[in-house]
């Protein structure tokens, strides 16, 4: 007697915030998907998100509107309706940190982005402030920058993942790959377990730079896949205002992003990100730590922050290959070349999430998947089920 073969609609594997948005959106309108993950629910990547649901400000500093912004720009009004329970996804439980995200400057914006933030094009996503309404880093009378609000906002990471976690706990399965495997048979892509078997219309490789291994194994060479590395940096300290801002500073992205957190035992946390980030991926530790130290010296002065200590954490964002390694614009969704039921898939970003799943239920309407009867899941539930990921501010200071 041969093993059981179990059917479903779509079996996505990787579970961040992308597999997780698209089995909450798939599951909702009655498509029978599972999720696997080998770690745990979130891991590097999503854990590893400031959180920003921005809508692309921050990549319009030159003072134009670019591709990336266009893509963006509906975002933070999309996942706002998901936190109130009206989008397709159920965020309702989900923390937000802050509604509200600023954009300063130390010296003052160019006379070109200046009149940029003030035209028709960005009423109502850039609000210039009057000093009263400066956040509390930047209230000091030695401040003599400009500060704006941005639309976007903040969401607690882990909270979100534990929310669309939750939501559709049955579906989600732990996998050993050393036990199971994603296989190739006649141009149909199946993953193969202990004593099990299981055949999906489609299969969808939500793993992130994990793509990559997944495409391999199922003998595929497209769609081909880049990492974009990072190294944040991150400061637990003692003064108390949070803090969610960009900074500006000569080139087209913010000089320096803040977002707070908190570790369990209520200690806060600054984490920096942007061209800190980006342009420290190779860096030393140490030496990116200093770097870290004189910018917070240097455009906060006026702050104390009391006894700091200093982490950084070095990630790899998967995306799709492009030339030249530039950024792409928006989420991506291609055909495994090896195979007929397999997508891969990538936000690129965090506040993509939504347009990634839309493009999958797209790329799913136009190759004829449609509900079919519910299976039997009860052969993978020896799989148990994953956790979800520590943040870094918890992991890094224990």
């Amino acid at each position: 007697m041969g093993s059981p073969v179990i059917q479903v609609d779509i079996a996505i594997i990787g579970g961040g915030i992308a597999g997780l948005w698209t089995l909450n959106q798939l599951r909702n309108r009655g498509i029978n998907a599972v999720l696997f993950e080998q770690d745990a629910l979130g891991s590097y990547q999503t854990i590893g998100s400031q959180g920003m649901i921005h809508g692309g400000i921050k990549y319009a500093l030159s003072g134009a509107w670019s591709g990336s912004s266009e893509a963006i720009s509906a975002m933070p009004a999309i996942w706002r309706s998901c936190l109130k329970g009206a989008g397709k996804v159920d965020l309702r439980e989900c923390n937000v940190l802050s509604e509200d995200f600023y954009l300063w400057s130390h010296t003052g914006l160019t006379s070109r982005v200046s009149s940029f933030f003030a035209s028709k094009m960005l009423r109502g996503r850039v609000e210039k402030l009057r000093r009263s309404d400066y956040p509390a880093p930047l209230s000091s009378p030695q401040f003599k920058g400009q500060a704006y609000r941005l639309i976007d906002l903040v969401l607690d990471v882990p909270s979100l993942v534990a929310t669309l976690a939750r939501q559709q706990a049955e579906a989600i399965f732990k996998i050993d790959w050393n036990r199971a495997s994603l296989e190739a048979r006649d141009r149909r892509a199946m993953i193969r377990g202990d004593g099990w078997e299981l055949q999906a219309q489609q299969i969808i490789l939500t793993a992130g730079t994990g793509n990559e291994a997944l495409v391999s194994a199922l003998g595929g060479s497209e769609p081909a896949m880049q990492r974009r590395p990072l190294q944040q940096v991150f400061m637990k300290h003692e003064y108390q205002a949070p803090f969610y801002a960009h900074c500006t500073g000569g080139s087209a992205t913010p000089r320096l992003t803040i977002s707070s957190h908190r570790t369990s035992a209520g200690e806060p946390v600054w984490y920096l990100g942007g061209d800190l980030a980006t342009e420290g991926a190779d860096a030393e530790p140490e030496e990116l730590i200093a770097k870290a130290r004189s910018e917070i010296d240097e455009l906060l002065p006026w702050i104390d922050f009391g006894q700091r200590q200093w982490r950084t954490v070095r990630l790899d964002r998967g995306e799709p290959r492009q030339s030249a390694l530039l950024r792409p614009d928006s989420a991506f969704v291609g055909a495994v070349d090896s195979v007929d039921n397999a997508l891969v898939a990538w936000p690129t970003k965090l506040s993509l999430s939504p347009n990634l799943a839309n493009e999958i239920d797209e790329a799913l309407s136009r190759r004829g998947i449609t509900a079919a009867s519910a299976s039997d899941l009860g052969p993978l539930e020896s799989l148990g089920r994953p956790g979800i990921a520590a943040p870094y501010w918890d992991t890094l200071f224990s």
